[in-house]
Formats: structure tokens, C-alpha cells, sequence
């Protein structure tokens, strides 16, 4: 059996980016890709949405879920929740976490996105915040395949040190 390779796109926790998401999702469930990210809305979402609503694809979506709060005791382990919103509905596969770390803290070992950098083949930015920014360190620090799909110039800071693409095309381009 082939192991299909685990794309790993990351972006805004609150905003779509419908434009770029959608369209993403799609082409990689069509191509055989597997999609992990962090399991919550904007990109995360509608990128898993618009992998799911490909019949024919062979691909899951994965998603690593932070915990609320920390894990550090027995208390806490026993009443452990994922933040509201968290799984969302399209993710197949769920990965709950002990680490509730994110956004500016996002590099910090407490924090999922280590999980969600290392699990991937390849990762994909799309635009976000310092939760993406963090992640797209973490790529960097961990030598991993990335791509940032930065349409209007949002990553230009890392313009020099990695891939970038204005378009779905030279995403695809530089997956291929």
C-alpha cells in the first residue's frame, strides 16, 4: 500500500480566504493528498470543506486539536475540552491534544502546530496571523517542504529563505 503524502496547509484561524482556500482544498483532495491543519475555522475549515465535498478523493482531513487549558495536573486531565468551535465539522480524523498553546505562543512546546508541522510532507501558508507565522518558522526550523501562497505580498519577510506563490497555479507548479 502507498502512503499517501500529508499536505499540511496553514493560514488564518478566523478569516477564509475563500479565494485561495477553496480552491486549494479541492485540487488537493483531487490529488491525492492527504489534508492535516489545525482543526478550526477560517482557513483551517474551509479548505477541510472544500477537500470533503470531493467524492472521489482518497485523502482524509486531519485535524491536531489544542486543549482549552493546560493538562499539567490530574484535575485538569480529567477535565479536559477542546476550545469551542474545535473540531470542526469536516475534520475526519481527530487528533485531541494536551497542548493549549497557540498563535504568539505557537512555537512554544506547548503548542500543537509542532505536531501539525513534523506530521507533514509538505506545508502550505496561506494568509494568517502569528499562529501562521509561527508555523511557518516552526517549517523552516524543522527543514521542511513549504510553499507560501501569498497572493498580496502578506509573507514577504520570508520571501528570501523559502518558496512563495501569487496564485493556485504556481502552488500547484511547485507541488508537481
Amino acid at each position: 500500500m502507498n502512503r499517501l503524502p500529508v499536505v499540511a496547509v496553514v493560514g488564518s484561524g478566523t478569516e477564509k480566504h475563500s479565494e485561495y482556500s477553496v480552491p486549494l482544498g479541492k485540487w488537493l483532495a483531487e490529488n491525492g493528498f492527504h489534508l492535516t491543519n489545525g482543526g478550526g475555522g477560517g482557513v483551517m475549515a474551509e479548505t477541510a470543506r472544500a477537500f470533503t465535498e470531493v467524492r472521489s478523493r482518497k485523502g482524509k482531513v486531519i485535524g491536531v486539536i489544542p486543549a482549552q487549558g493546560p493538562c499539567d495536573s490530574a484535575e485538569n486531565r480529567a477535565d479536559y475540552q477542546s476550545p469551542p468551535g474545535y473540531p470542526n465539522t469536516y475534520t475526519e480524523i481527530v487528533l485531541r491534544t494536551h497542548l493549549p498553546d497557540s498563535g504568539a505562543k505557537g512555537k512554544m512546546t506547548s503548542s500543537r502546530n509542532h505536531i501539525i508541522i513534523l506530521s507533514a510532507d509538505i506545508v502550505i501558508a496561506l494568509p494568517g496571523g502569528s499562529g501562521t507565522q509561527s508555523e511557518i518558522e516552526l517549517a523552516l526550523e524543522y527543514k521542511k517542504r513549504l510553499v507560501l501562497f501569498t497572493p498580496k505580498g502578506e509573507w514577504r519577510k520570508f520571501e528570501q529563505s523559502v518558496e512563495t506563490a501569487t496564485s493556485l497555479p504556481e502552488v500547484i507548479q511547485k507541488l508537481t
